[in-house]
């Protein structure tokens, strides 16, 4: 399934999701920061801004075979991924694709949770080089409603294949992620099974099982953006690269939460609660009566404090943005619009009944513009990040 970032479609939790969550609104948003920033910064005509963005949309990022691939699966994703730095759109871009064969995967409706489980045992296996048999995925591939899944699907061992592109250290930090990845879509299939509505309602069993699904979904690509930016992009003192993983963790960490405290209702419907059993238990509830918006009262004092903690989570990503150079201009400037809008989601779900399935409780898209337009200002004044950030929280 495919998301769009903080306002990802309406599934229940989907592992490939850091792709959407952590990095689309960043490309998405580099597309505007790149052409309007470039000309402020640099003095460009819009002509030559028209003719940079056409040269980079030119560009091949891993091989023509993959690539179409690529374009096919995420239509959204694979436009606004040409705006990274060459040096690392193709490598993130090639662990969209593995990841997205794992989801679709995991996702699929039919069949049995232990034979999914078996497929995504068999294609990790395969991939990370410890097993020479990928599985068979002509019969998942037949069940796909999304007809470029199902081609995903079937050219799997062209996809894994197309990791010989890169160097030997690029290939482990891609699989490393994966690795991650894949291992969490399988304990969510182990703790729910097969995504179907209208069954019993199970819950996470303790909040560290929280903290490491939120880790799986998007803190550890935080960690694979981090790597990356530090093998290719960006130099940092020895010191300060630790401080840069954990802020890069906990950016992930914080949109996932979002998504995750914004996505109850859809959840529950489809017998998932992300909210752990004991803790809910402690204010006398049970996930159940999650589908009462009747019972926000009781659920608002736990509620509360995971948006507290996803506030903490987003004030460690404004920290990751500004340890990232000031000269990487269009990494910096677009990796804000993540924070601003999580920012404005959590105070929209701190004022709204989130047990309500019918209250819709979002950024909306003339909000987001009017955020474009004011991190663009801010950004060529000398403190105006800091104070739209600052501003934004407290509204």
């Amino acid at each position: 399934m495919e998301s769009s970032g903080i306002t990802a479609a309406q599934e229940p939790h989907s592992i490939s999701s850091p792709f959407h969550t952590y990095t689309s609104l960043i490309l998405k948003s580099s597309i505007l920061c790149c052409a309007n920033g470039l000309r402020q910064r640099e003095n460009l005509h819009a002509g030559e801004v028209g003719g940079w963005i056409r040269r980079e949309r030119m560009t091949v990022m891993i091989s023509d075979e993959i690539d179409i691939l690529l374009e096919k699966t995420s239509r959204s994703f694979y436009p606004t991924l040409k705006y990274l730095p060459k040096k690392i759109r193709g490598q993130i871009g090639l662990l969209y694709l593995l990841a997205r064969v794992a989801d679709t995967i995991a996702d699929s409706k039919a069949g049995e949770t232990n034979l999914l489980i078996e497929a995504l045992n068999q294609y990790n296996e395969a991939a990370q080089g410890r097993s020479s048999q990928l599985p068979d995925l002509i019969d998942l591939a037949e069940i796909q409603s999304n007809p470029d899944e199902a081609t995903l699907l079937r050219n799997v061992e062209k996809v894994v294949d197309a990791l010989e592109f890169y160097t030997k250290e690029d290939q482990i930090r891609i699989l490393e992620c994966l690795d991650v990845i894949v291992g969490g879509q399988i304990l969510d299939l182990q703790r729910f099974g097969i995504a179907k509505e209208g069954g019993t309602i199970s819950s996470l069993e303790s909040e560290k099982q929280l903290d490491d699904y939120t880790y799986r979904v998007a803190g550890c690509v935080g960690v694979f953006w981090t790597k990356m930016s530090l093998a290719h992009i960006i130099t940092l003192p020895e010191k300060k690269q630790e401080l840069f993983f954990e802020n890069g963790v906990r950016f992930g960490k914080a949109l996932q939460m979002i998504n995750i405290l914004r996505d109850i209702p859809e959840d529950l419907r489809f017998g998932r609660c992300y909210i752990p059993g004991p803790s809910l238990k402690e204010h006398d509830l049970e996930p159940k009566d999650l589908l009462e918006s009747s019972n926000i009262d009781k659920f608002r004092p736990l509620y509360d404090s995971y948006l507290e903690l996803t506030s903490e989570h987003l004030d460690a990503a404004v920290d990751y943005i500004r340890m990232i150079p000031d000269r990487q201009f269009r990494l910096k400037a677009a990796s804000m619009l993540p924070v601003l809008i999580g920012q404005r989601t959590v105070t929209l779900l701190r004022d709204g009944n989130i047990l309500d399935s019918d209250e819709k409780i979002k950024v909306t898209r003339d909000e987001m513009k009017g955020y474009f337009k004011k991190l663009l200002r801010a950004l060529f004044i000398p403190g105006g990040v800091r104070r739209l950030l600052e501003k934004n929280k407290n509204l």
